[in-house]
């Protein structure tokens, strides 16, 4: 296992680019070989529009980068963070490190954007997807990447993770993005099985049905079991009952022109219709 620290402690930029863009393309074959739902739009200009979210979301981490590894090496000076204080075994150490990096810097973020008005503003962005498939995993605004980014940096501060740990954490949780909104087929009991520790396409999907409660629940990036254990998670519903985007930007003027999606955090807030209404079954 530490051989695995190892080699994300020395992996290049490009090195890491190279595997996320495999990943992607992997994922975006497979999902038009054997997609779970069958939508009809255009996929190269609604890949188009998210790619572009995508490329603002990297170049956001690679200027980040230089305050995360800011606060990775304070940790290490220091002796700062959960990890230079307790003794663990290096599996054990590795999966306690990405699982409070995925708590504070992934999860806590995701709850908090839907729960205050003015942060709900810019993640709904990434909600306003009508289409959700492999690459909407990083259609994010670039408001809401420094507020990641930001918590990113509290992760490590609260873990006193390594560099190569931060990175490994950071390569899985991209590849997560992508493939927990990949429209792929995956058998029902195999998907169910693992969601109760990970989170799977089927967990997620309910997290884009476009009317609460449904938008406010499945949080989790990579393990589901934070929604377990505070309530949030929600359980599986008939897939062809999903209706993706989000009930107050249904206007395909709204959610697929590029220059409103910039604009919309800067916009009034429209409150959601009744939340009993149109919700998957």
């Amino acid at each position: 296992m530490s051989g695995l620290i190892d080699f994300f402690s020395g992996i290049s930029t490009q090195e890491r680019s190279l595997i996320l863009i495999l990943g992607l393309v992997f994922l975006i074959t497979a999902e038009t070989l054997a997609p779970q739902i069958n939508m009809n739009y255009k996929k190269i200009r609604h890949g188009g529009i998210n790619i572009f979210f995508t490329l603002v979301t990297l170049l956001i981490n690679l200027t980040g980068a230089i305050f995360i590894i800011e606060a990775i090496n304070f940790c290490q000076n220091n002796n700062f963070g959960l990890l230079n204080n307790i003794t663990l075994p290096t599996w054990l150490r590795i999966i306690l490190g990405l699982a409070i990096l995925d708590l504070v810097g992934a999860w806590f973020i995701h709850w908090l954007q839907h729960s205050v008005r003015w942060m709900w503003k810019f993640h709904l962005i990434h909600h306003t997807d009508p289409n959700v498939d492999a690459t909407t995993g990083l259609r994010h605004h670039p408001g809401e990447n420094i507020f990641r980014l930001l918590f990113t940096i509290l992760a490590v501060l609260v873990s006193g993770a390594s560099f190569g740990l931060v990175m490994m954490y950071q390569t899985v949780s991209v590849f997560f993005a992508h493939l927990t909104h990949a429209n792929i087929k995956i058998p029902l009991g195999i998907d169910r099985y693992l969601s109760y520790v990970l989170v799977t396409p089927f967990f997620h999907k309910v997290h884009h049905h476009y009317t609460q409660p449904h938008t406010d629940s499945n949080y989790g990036n990579i393990f589901s079991i934070w929604d377990h254990i505070f309530g949030t998670a929600k359980s599986f519903y008939n897939l062809n009952n999903l209706v993706y985007g989000v009930d107050t930007h249904m206007d395909p003027k709204e959610h697929s022109k590029l220059s409103n999606l910039l604009l919309i955090p800067f916009q009034s807030y429209r409150q959601p219709e009744d939340s009993n209404k149109g919700q998957a079954k």
